[in-house]
């Protein structure tokens, strides 16, 4: 274990970080729309931290200063999973810092402002930067709660998260080889599939960052034109590109569907389509770029995922119609807009929640939450917890299912389930042909069988995790959570599985006390704490932050500056300038 190397990149991460937090600032000037009194506080919680994260990166490299240049399969795994848990807490520093009110309680006269302390901070970041979009922030759009600076720094963290920091480290410090490849396919979540297109990893690594870059823009220039201001077009592109779904409005993307200024069907179709793209394999962009189309189109793993999207949108819009699910009453207390013209009349009269919805506004919800929820991205216009049962059983098994290996979104990937399924055909049919041996084959290449056993193992530990996490959070929170939040204590397992199938699958919206119309304040610290790291579980696929955790990993016969003092070092300097400044 090449630890001064180790060192050396994660401080490349601090500095990296602290120069992205930068960019947050020149929204707190009037010129892009601030009020300074609003602002102050965010500035200094910004500077602050991107003071301590530079300070912190510079400690990193010096220590690192006489490392070897190669990087190796060990090392790559200990930078990925190291810097996740660095960014987590360097990325609280900005909320905790700045004063940012979780949540405003009203008890008679009396007004409390409980302010987010480091789980709310650690939560928040992680839920960025993993992409997730869960939240513990009661109303984004009181700026006396947050501040503008510190809610576009919410939604960098999606951008930044998106393309994965480590992507940036690959493309940045031209690591190349095994230990490329490593950080790549840990980062991204490699399918069998996908190869390597590119013989140089740095190539690649710049190639799916200029890919991303450039499909952000885009989406920008597409919202600006339907209406949204450019804070506004930045936040949602970075979130919809990055399948993460923060959002700069409490509804969600059901603000723009009650809003007659905006013309909301289309805004869902555009994000529909980005949230799609978001979901895809970002390789297979790269060859329709080297003028190779067919090689997406002939792809298994996108036509399933095609497909499934498209049949658990017709089954939600059938059942929805059926049941009744769709009412002009979203996320928003305002009715659902159906016609702007009809709206922006002074004769309007608001329909009432017996008014049925018109078809097209059920096919296109439901494609919404489908998309939604597939590709782990998390906007919600509708309160679909409310729906029927059997729609919710759809959005659940999309959520765990996920999108393409290579992408941006969370959840099992639809390569493994498909793989999961050929296994299951392959052994159904030897129990009555014992003898018969049957290769299982995915785009013309042969899986071997020790990719098949690490699929099979991978879907049973991520269903495991599942069952652990709920029974574990399940232990910690108390039935006061769900009485003091008007719920009732009997649907407390039920809303703890959604929040950790939400947290796991990098999802965002849970069910009930998490519901589209609520957040992850009402958890205790201890359970956010432990989400906290649920979602980095899912983000990096559980394997790589089990190995770092294994004492072997981190044995060394070339150095004498063992694992454990890197370990101990790590915690120090980064805990201890969180416990004196927060």
């Amino acid at each position: 274990m090449n630890i001064r190397l180790v060192l050396k990149l994660l401080g490349t991460v601090c500095i990296s970080l602290g120069v992205a937090m930068c960019f947050s600032l020149p929204w707190a000037f009037p010129v892009c729309g601030g009020v300074w009194e609003q602002e102050k506080n965010g500035v200094f919680g910004l500077l602050a931290s991107t003071g301590i994260c530079i300070f912190l990166g510079l400690v990193f490299r010096w220590q690192g200063r006489k490392s070897q240049s190669t990087l190796f399969r060990k090392e790559a795994i200990a930078v990925v999973v190291l810097s996740w848990i660095l960014v987590t807490v360097l990325g609280a520093l900005p909320y905790c810092l700045s004063g940012t009110v979780r949540e405003t309680r009203v008890e008679g006269d009396n007004v409390t402002r409980i302010k987010m302390n480091i789980y709310d901070g650690m939560f928040e970041s992680q839920s960025g930067f993993s992409t997730t979009g869960t939240t513990v922030l009661s109303n984004v759009e009181d700026r006396t709660m947050i501040s503008k600076c510190i809610l576009f720094w919410r939604g960098n963290t999606h951008f930044l998260g998106g393309i994965g920091i480590i992507v940036l480290l690959v493309a940045v410090l031209g690591q190349k080889g095994l230990g490329g490849k490593t950080v790549l396919r840990a980062e991204r979540g490699g399918s069998p599939t996908e190869g390597t297109p590119a013989s140089n990893v740095q190539n690649l690594a710049w190639s799916l960052f200029a890919i991303y870059v450039m499909l952000n823009i885009l989406l920008i220039v597409i919202l600006m034109f339907l209406k949204l201001s450019l804070f506004d077009a930045m936040c949602y592109a970075f979130s919809a590109l990055s399948t993460g779904g923060f959002s700069t409005y409490n509804a969600s993307a059901g603000h723009f569907i009650t809003n007659p200024q905006y013309n909301g069907p289309a805004i869902e179709w555009v994000l529909i389509v980005f949230m799609f793209l978001g979901g895809c394999n970002f390789v297979l962009f790269y060859w329709c770029l080297l003028g190779q189309p067919m090689r997406l189109l002939r792809d298994v793993e996108w036509q399933t995922y095609l497909g499934i999207t498209i049949v658990a949108s017709a089954m939600i819009t059938v059942y929805g119609v059926w049941h009744h699910d769709f009412d002009l009453y979203g996320t928003s207390d305002n009715p659902v807009i159906v016609n702007r013209r009809e709206a922006m009349s002074p004769d309007y009269a608001p329909p009432s929640k017996e008014t049925p919805a018109p078809l097209s506004y059920a096919i296109r919800t439901s494609c919404f939450h489908v998309v939604s929820f597939m590709t782990t991205t998390g906007f919600v216009s509708d309160e679909f917890e409310k729906w029927d049962a059997m729609s919710v059983a759809v959005l659940f098994a999309v959520m765990i299912v996920g999108s393409c290996a290579g992408s941006t979104a969370g959840g099992l990937k639809v390569f493994r389930v498909v793989l999961g399924y050929k296994i299951l055909q392959t052994q159904i049919e030897q129990t009555y042909h014992p003898s018969v041996v049957r290769n299982i084959w995915l785009n013309k290449k042969l899986i071997e069988r020790d990719t098949l056993h690490d699929v099979a193992v991978y879907i049973g530990m991520y269903l495991f995790l599942i069952a652990a996490f709920t029974f574990l959070i399940a232990g910690v929170e108390s039935d006061a959570t769900w009485l003091n939040y008007g719920y009732s204590p009997s649907a407390k397992m039920y809303d703890i599985l959604g929040s950790v199938i939400a947290c796991l699958s990098n999802v965002g919206p849970g069910v009930g006390i998490t519901g589209a119309r609520e957040n992850f304040g009402a958890f205790s610290s201890l359970a956010k704490f432990i989400l906290t790291w649920t979602m980095l579980i899912g983000r990096l696929e559980v394997f790589a932050i089990l190995a770092i955790l294994t004492p072997r990993f981190w044995k060394s016969h070339t150095t004498t500056f063992p694992g454990l003092k890197l370990c101990v070092l790590i915690l120090f300097q980064t805990f201890l300038f969180v416990i004196l400044l927060v």
